[in-house]
Order: C-alpha cells, then structure tokens, then sequence
C-alpha cells in the first residue's frame, strides 16, 4: 500500500496492531488491517467523535481525527482526549460547538485551538495550520491552512501526522506513518534538519517518544539530533522540563535517557549524567557510574510495577541522579582502592541546583535532593550497629519521603555477586520490619518532643523566643535517644537542660 494512499475503511473488526513485520500476511495487508483497527477502536471508545463529525459535515465542513489520537488508536492505547483538525476556521469551530458541547474553552485560540467537553471526554480542534518559523525562536507565525496535507506535514513525525476523516471513516496517511509504527520507527514527514530548525523542542520529543512508546529512532533523525543539539538552547527552561518530565515517566525511560547523552542533548538538559561516565584506569576498578544509575532507574521503575504505582517522577530523578556527586568526589587511595566521600552531599547541591534551574516546583526540588542526601544513610545497618534511637532518626529525617527512600534504597544495589545483593536486601528486609515495630508502639510519623512550646514556657518562667526553641529541639533529640517519656521525665530533663545552660529554674533549687 502506498503511504499517500486514501483508503476507505467502512466496517471491518477490531484487530491488534501487529508486534513485527514477519508473518504471513502481506506488508500491505497488515496495514490494511490496522487502519480498519483504527477507525473501529476510535468508534468504539469515542462513538461521540463520529456525532460531532456529522455536526460538522451538515454545516459544509470536514473534520478529521489526527495525531496522537490516530496513532493511540493504533496502539491500543486511545484515552478520552481526541485530538481533531478542521478547515473551520476558529469563530465557526466555536458556533458548531455551542449547543453540543458541555463546557467549551478557547485559551488556545489564538493559534487556532477550541477545547471542549462531552460526556467525559475532552476534544480540542484546531484549524488547519500552515506556520513558518523565525528559526530563531520555536514559536511560529501562526497562518490558518486549506488544506489536511499542508496539516500533516507541518507536523513532528510520521506517526502523529495521520488522520482519520469523519463521518467518512477514511483513513490518511501521506508521509508513511503507518509503516513507520509498524516498525516501531520514529521519522520526520520533511526532513529531519528542516523539521528541527523549525522547532528544536521536537528533538526532546524523539527522546520522549522512545520512552513513551518504546519506539527507535530512524538514523537520519539520529543523525540531525547530534548536528543539531546546540539549538536545544533556543527552547525555554520550562519546555525542556516539561518533556523531560514525560520522558522519565515513560515506560521506556532508559531508552530515553541514553539517546539524550548519545545525541548531545543531554549536555544541554542535564550535563551531570553523562558527566558520570568515568573513565575507568586498569589499577582502580569501581563500577562505571552512568552505567549503574540507568540500572537503579531501571530497577527503581521494576519496583513501582510490581506495586502496580503510577509513575513516580521524584523517585526516578533521585534514581538517576542518586550518583551525580561521583565525579566531583572520586579520589584514587593508596593500594588501588577508589572513595566518593561525601558525594550524596555534593550531589544532593549538584541536584538542587540543576532542578531549579529547569525551573522544576520547590516541592520537586527538596524532594529530589532531599533523596539523594539520604540515599546513604541506610549502608552501615547490616552491620548490626543500629540502635532504636538511629532507627527513629532514620524515619525521622526522610520524613514524608520514606516509602520513595525505602524503593531508592532497594534499587541502588546493583552488585553482580548475589549473596551480596540477598545479604543488602535482607537487611533492608529487617530495617523496614523495625521500622513497623517502633511505629507501632510509638507513632514514629509525629515524633516530637513530649513537651510543646507553651509548657516549656510556663515551666521556665521565660518570653517565647530563641530559649524556647532551643529547648524543644533539645527535648526531640532526646525523643529519638530514648524514645517516649513519661510526663514527670520530660520535665525533670527541662530542668536539666535549663541548669546546664545557667538558667533560673523557679522553684527549683
């Protein structure tokens, strides 16, 4: 079949997407088949789609499914967001959906873009675009187009650049989207050096799209990714964030890490990971530390899977940049031996600091580095040392961040020996069963001290301030020490502290 082909598809079964292109039917049967499973799947989970279409169609129109929407179809995949474009223009789109439509919004009207909501699903139509780029920046001037073919090939690869026309169910694919989805191939409709000139942004999205869908990368697209990556630098902090964020949540999201540092974006988005591949000297062996972060992001994600856990973003930066304070620390000792000394607090400022400047949130910021900071903390415990009270400060240092330190802790052993690696999570075993042990008799997610702040007051006799503070933390080490106090302890070890530091105690003598 060919790729510009315009085939009508009324009918016809639901089918799987085929896995490969071995079997025995022919290429372009089995596109055949899965353009009619296409057009079914969009019926059968969105049948408010052809009733729109109609909506449309009466009033002179077309309509088309397109994009991501076609190609989730495609893929089994298909939610309750649809994607359409029309050669309404954007006043005319908005009275065809007034009096259908639940709730209609137009804050993306201005290039074009109408949302609205039906019977729990979101649509948003666009009119057809044919923009032109100052290549200077990635925002386009945005012009309204004529035709569904100057559509599709303004678009960023071949498998989102697909349409479905309805009412007719005729399926469209100009630029070979479907042979490219069979092999699981991500390309360009123009080339791949024209279509990142227009928009750098896309070379994230072809990293993203190999996370998301598990899909490889043509190599003339690979190739036009490393000549071009300096010009990821036209794109706002906050675009690159957002792509990087989907990228890490990606089923696949190693694939995506590793075509970032293979093409040279990654110097751009975050230069700590490839700056962790280490060169290795033949006297000083130690695991190669990229290597072995993809590994704990790998295992960090096998972790959320068999909690059956959406996607963790915190979990997944702190997995892969647990390490990222390596490099900065790494010291060759006497006898071939290599140290990291304190690289979990050089990372836990490198991850601050590269996170802010993505402009990530101030709770994804001190979660993320607050992970990394700790992700140590548990490596000593299986050698029997740990006293209830270090178990307290455990639980309470990592604070709300304890379930996502338990996973980071279990995914950074990569070792290859397994009785080393039986012997870690054992321990780990037992740490989470003290852990439950002490919670339960002492509820460990509020450990404060056994005074507040209004009877060390009274019981001193002093204004609220500095004293009173200093107090209350002095009460809460002791907390963690020994863990809870009678009423009469606590107060007798105020009284202590005030003492010691030459503070009247009324009546006490």
């Amino acid at each position: 079949m060919s790729p510009s082909a315009h085939d009508d598809l009324q009918g016809g079964t639901a089918a799987q997407l085929p896995a490969s292109s071995h079997g025995a039917s022919r290429p372009e049967e089995r596109e055949r088949d899965a353009q009619r499973n296409a057009v079914v799947e969009v019926l059968r989970l969105a049948p408010l789609a052809e009733e729109l279409a109609e909506r449309f169609a009466a009033a002179g129109h077309q309509l088309y499914l397109v994009g991501g929407s076609v190609r989730d179809a495609l893929l089994g995949r298909l939610g309750t967001d649809l994607d359409f474009t029309t050669d309404a223009r954007p006043d005319r789109v908005r009275e065809l959906l007034d009096g259908w439509a639940e709730t209609v919004w137009d804050t993306g009207i201005e290039f074009g873009t109408l949302g609205a909501y039906r019977h729990g699903t979101t649509v948003e139509i666009t009119t057809f675009r044919a923009d032109s780029y100052d290549r200077v920046t990635r925002n386009p001037d945005v012009e309204f187009g004529d035709t569904l073919d100057g559509d599709l090939l303004r678009r960023d690869f071949t498998v989102n650049a697909m349409a479905i026309e309805l009412p007719q169910r005729r399926f469209v694919d100009r630029h070979g989207g479907m042979p490219d989805l069979l092999a699981r191939r991500l390309d360009t409709p123009a080339t791949p050096e024209e279509s990142f000139a227009d928009d750098p942004l896309r070379m994230l999205r072809a990293a993203r799209f190999a996370a998301q869908l598990g899909f490889a990368v043509a190599d003339r697209v690979l190739a036009a990714m490393r000549d071009m990556a300096d010009e990821l630098a036209r794109i706002t902090p906050e675009r690159v964030q957002a792509e990087l964020s989907k990228l890490l949540c990606g089923t696949h999201s190693r694939r995506g890490v590793e075509l970032l540092v293979e093409t040279g974006l990654a110097d751009h988005v975050l230069p700590e990971v490839p700056g962790m591949r280490l060169a290795i000297d033949e006297h000083h062996q130690h695991k190669d530390v990229y290597e072995h972060s993809l590994t704990v992001l790998d295992q960090a994600i096998d972790l959320e899977q068999a909690e059956q856990t959406e996607p963790d973003l915190v979990l997944r930066l702190a997995a892969l940049l647990h390490d990222i304070g390596k490099p900065a620390t790494r010291r060759f000792e006497p006898g071939g031996g290599v140290s990291f000394h304190h690289h979990e607090v050089v990372g836990a400022k490198m991850a601050r600091k590269r996170l802010r400047a993505l402009r990530y949130s101030k709770e994804v910021v001190n979660d993320v580095s607050g992970l990394v900071y700790l992700h140590l903390r548990f490596h000593g415990y299986g050698e029997g040392n740990w006293t209830d009270s270090a178990v307290r400060r455990y639980v309470t240092d990592a604070g709300h961040l304890l379930e996502r330190l338990h996973k980071l802790v279990r995914a950074d052993c990569t070792t290859r020996n397994k009785r080393k690696a039986r012997a870690l999570q054992r321990a780990y075993d037992e740490l989470e069963e003290r852990i439950a042990r002490i919670a339960a008799e002492e509820d460990l997610a509020k450990v404060r001290p056994d005074l507040d702040g209004n009877e060390i007051v009274r019981l001193l006799g002093v204004e609220p301030g500095p004293v009173v503070g200093e107090a209350w933390k002095h009460l809460k080490e002791v907390r963690l020490d020994r863990g809870p106090m009678e009423r009469d302890e606590a107060v007798a070890e105020l009284y202590r502290w005030a003492r010691d530091r030459g503070l009247d105690v009324p009546g006490v003598d």
